[in-house]
């Protein structure tokens, strides 16, 4: 019994033995805290919110280090150098996406967010880009599609005046039905069931990858493909989903990527991606502006001034607003929606800041680093347009500025999203003041970790600034 015991133990010890020396950092590999057997250096990061550790680590370690998940080494990196460094300057060798994760067996490696770098990627991206453009991105016609949508919400806003009201679902619903115009030619109303399935869908983070959620919404937009499929007219198409099945049709069996299964998964991608994120700004955005009146005071005063005589806002007039513009960047900045972007992979071996990266490698692009990082912010701590403003009072953008990343990999809907904020902030400024609720008590700008990042849920006060 002695004997077998010793035995157990020793292959326990031999079999921790090997562990360590699997962990073991590779030569030239980015420094990081002791890495443990069958945990890595989890026990260095906090589940609820790990964003102050990495902060903690990058003053132990520097700006590029490394951590284990489990014993699986993943490089960080932290600051506008090394994250351009890796992002812009190395671009093809740090654009792979991981694909061994959970999520990437949930979507069948399908779509285009989570897609590994190579010719399906290129194929849809590319794709995608183009037919935004085709449907107005930036052009009057995106602008009309998202006028369209202000008006519900100055609607529903108008049925709040003199009470208050919670926000969160109101710029939920309308962030998703613009994008539903895109890709699926139709709205729904704010008490659609549908569309409260479809938020909610995005909002419970936790459920998405797997369960009931990523059931719903895939059965929902197999049905709205199969519904296109009977009405559309080849060559004239409505929406994303009609262009998408005019090239499917005119690529037939050539062996690409492209694929009904594809389209599913590609539209759950640009739906989710247009969604969460936008609302989530928006709800930053009317945090600080009522906590802060005097800079909803000054936005409304330009707005006033540029828009004189002018029935609605247009996008070309944010070159007349720069202060407005400087608030919308900064409520952007301090947002900070996806802090650590969506993971990547080398898809080389590679360097960065001196250290040699193996291919596959995994990399943690830590956003929150570059947006508050001393030395490219007046006030990086702290909400304040001026981080948007020279000495003459005119709009800059710092290079330092990258909420949607950066490289081949930055977000897809980065021009949809300024759109979209800019139309309707300026509107619901131009028309409401918001106040923050005298028995609210003190707001607390803390948000709430996630793959995206979101407010606490809030009340805000609506009043009319002139009859309508």
């Amino acid at each position: 019994m002695i004997m077998f015991l010793s035995v157990v133990l020793l292959w326990i010890c031999v079999f921790f033995i090997i562990l360590q020396v699997k962990s073991k950092r590779p030569k030239n590999f980015p420094p990081g805290p002791p890495v443990f057997p069958i945990l890595g250096t989890i026990l260095q990061l906090s589940l609820e919110n790990p964003l102050k550790d990495f902060e903690r680590l990058r003053k132990s370690y520097g700006d590029v280090y490394s951590i284990y998940i489990g014993q699986k080494p993943a490089v960080v990196i932290n600051g506008l150098k090394a994250v351009k460094e890796a992002m812009v300057t190395k671009a093809a060798d740090f654009a792979g996406r991981p694909q061994d994760l959970f999520i990437n067996d949930v979507t069948k490696r399908k779509g285009v967010v989570l897609v590994d770098y190579g010719s399906s990627w290129r194929e849809h991206r590319r794709f995608a880009l183009m037919t935004l453009r085709n449907f107005g991105l930036g052009k009057h016609s995106m602008e009309d599609r998202v006028h369209e949508e202000i008006k519900y919400l100055v609607s529903t806003l108008k049925e709040s005046v003199g009470k208050t009201m919670s926000p969160g679902v109101m710029f939920h619903n309308a962030a998703s039905n613009i994008i539903c115009q895109v890709l699926f030619a139709r709205r729904f109303e704010y008490d659609d069931a549908l569309i409260k399935q479809i938020v909610q869908c995005f909002t419970e983070n936790s459920k998405l990858a797997v369960g009931p959620w990523a059931m719903t919404y895939g059965t929902i937009a197999i049905g709205f493909i199969n519904e296109h499929k009977k009405t559309r007219v080849p060559g004239e198409p409505r929406d994303f989903i009609d262009c998408y099945l005019d090239e499917l049709e005119k690529r037939g069996n050539d062996g690409s990527s492209f694929s009904e299964e594809q389209l599913i998964m590609y539209s759950l991608d640009l739906h989710g991606a247009g969604t969460d994120t936008t609302s989530n700004t928006l709800l930053t955005a009317f945090l600080y502006l009522m906590t802060l009146p005097h800079i909803q005071d000054r936005c409304q005063q330009e707005i006033d001034q540029v828009l004189e005589g002018k029935y609605r806002a247009s996008f070309e007039d944010r070159n007349e607003m720069p202060y407005t513009q400087a608030v919308i960047h900064e409520v952007q900045r301090v947002a900070n929606t996806v802090p650590l972007s969506v993971f990547h992979r080398t898809t080389t071996d590679t360097e960065l800041m001196g250290y040699s990266i193996p291919k596959g490698t995994m990399i943690i692009e830590n956003l929150t680093s570059v947006l508050n990082e001393e030395g490219q912010w007046k006030f990086p701590h702290e909400f304040n347009p001026e981080n948007f403003l020279d000495d003459k009072g005119e709009f800059v953008k710092p290079e330092a500025f990258m909420p949607f990343s950066a490289g081949p990999r930055m977000c897809l809907g980065e021009g949809l999203a300024r759109m979209e904020l800019f139309l309707i902030m300026v509107t619901l400024l131009r028309k409401f003041k918001f106040i923050w609720p005298e028995d609210a008590g003190e707001p607390d700008f803390t948000p709430v970790f996630g793959i995206t990042m979101t407010p606490k849920p809030y009340r805000m006060k609506v009043q009319l600034r002139r009859p309508q």
